[in-house]
C-alpha cells in the first residue's frame, strides 16, 4: 500500500520506494550512507523474497543488501 512504512525486506520487486529511516547503530547508518542510501533517497527494489539478499538500484548503481540489514531499512512505497 503506498504511503505505508515497512522494512525493505517486505517490499515486492519492481516497487519504487523512499528511504524513511535506518534503524541501526552508527556504523550501520554510516555504511549505508556511504553506499548512497540515506533518508529521503528514492530507489527501486529489483529483488526481494523475504530471505537472502535484497537487490536495489540507487541511480545507476545496483546494491546487494543482506536480509538482516534490509529488515532495519524502513521505506515508504511511492
Amino acid at each position: 500500500m503506498p504511503g505505508a512504512v515497512s522494512p525493505l525486506l517486505m517490499v515486492s520487486p519492481g516497487k519504487e520506494v523512499i528511504l524513511v529511516s535506518l534503524d541501526g547503530g552508527l556504523n550501520f547508518r554510516r555504511r549505508l550512507t556511504d553506499m548512497g542510501l540515506a533518508e529521503g533517497v528514492r530507489f527501486k527494489v529489483l529483488h526481494s523474497q523475504g530471505r537472502g539478499q535484497c537487490i536495489v538500484r540507487v541511480g545507476n548503481t545496483r546494491l546487494a543488501i543482506g536480509c538482516g540489514m534490509a529488515q532495519k531499512i524502513m521505506v515508504r512505497e511511492t
